[in-house]
């Protein structure tokens, strides 16, 4: 038994009423940003990288060859196909070492960016939620980080806790922390006036549910975009304190680590220094790309 063909007809227009799956809207915006999408698939290539680091590499990183100090490229003069990308002053490969330095700040980066945000949701949410004393002695403690620069604040931090790349990273959280608190706090007092959350408050919810399941899925499209573009400051801000000596220490692959040691060879070994420079070049370019992508699609005020 066939269906009539009025009924068809209506069928297909109802199909074609249907608005298209969020998630659709989402990708659709993001991709028509071009530089967004040039961004996202440098960060694929780079997380692939530092994940196949130890089988794609071609040394170890700290292996030393002695008979190999300070040889250029393979395309300079004097260079070598055995080392890519030459070698430092003490012949490890610098290719080598910037895969698992890749490893090392894409990794360190993420867990920074990762414990800022929940960090800065909860304090965010307990000073827009309950306002009042509260909020004054959160806030007021997020406006005295923010009145410091952040990587002297940092400096400040690690001199104090001492050089080593935990710290480092736990000084990067810091400085990180007050934009999440502040983003999270605006999010939520413009959230509770909105009448979802009365009818919620009204039907019984309790302070932890509005706080956590009602309010905060509905502030997390800013604080993904600023996650993004925390992970490319908290990439360059430890790579600053490794070239400071206040991050990770020798021999660890690390590149702002890298730039310090090779700093007294940049003259008669451009190599040294100009390919870990490089290296934070693509990564902080690449999640700001996303970043702007993210923001683009994921504010309604744009696409109006």
């Amino acid at each position: 038994m066939t269906m009539p063909v009025s009924d068809l007809s209506l069928a297909n227009q109802q199909q074609q009423q249907q608005p298209p799956h969020p998630l659709l809207v989402f990708w659709r915006s993001f991709a028509s940003n071009r530089g967004a999408l040039i961004g996202l698939v440098v960060i694929i290539l780079l997380v692939a990288m530092a994940v196949l680091a130890g089988w794609i590499s071609p040394h170890p990183p700290d292996e030393q060859y002695r008979d190999a100090l300070l040889v250029p490229p393979s395309w300079a003069d004097g260079g070598s196909t055995r080392f890519l990308l030459g070698t430092d002053d003490i012949g490890r490969d610098i290719l080598a070492r910037i895969m698992y330095g890749a490893r090392l700040s894409l990794s360190v980066g993420f867990m920074v960016v990762i414990v800022a945000l929940l960090s800065g949701i909860v304090l965010g949410l307990v000073a827009g939620f309950f306002r009042g004393i509260s909020e004054i002695i959160i806030m007021r403690i997020m406006d005295i980080m923010l009145t410091l620069p952040s990587l002297l604040m940092a400096i400040v931090i690690v001199a104090i806790l001492g050089p080593s790349l935990v710290n480092a990273a736990m000084a990067v959280v810091i400085v990180q922390l007050p934009h999440f608190v502040r983003l999270t706090r605006a999010q939520v007092i413009n959230e509770t006036t909105r009448d979802y959350v009365t009818a919620a408050r009204v039907s019984g919810a309790g302070t932890l549910r509005l706080m956590f399941v009602t309010v905060l899925p509905n502030c997390m499209a800013p604080l993904i975009v600023q996650g993004t573009l925390g992970f490319s400051n908290a990439v360059l801000d430890l790579a600053a304190l490794g070239f400071l000596g206040m991050g990770a220490q020798p021999p660890t692959p690390e590149w702002g680590t890298m730039l310090s040691n090779a700093l007294q060879f940049i003259q008669r070994a451009w190599w040294v220094v100009t390919f870990p420079g490089l290296a934070i070049l693509l990564v902080v370019l690449a999640f700001n790309l996303m970043g702007d992508g993210l923001r683009d699609a994921l504010d309604p005020k744009l696409k109006l």
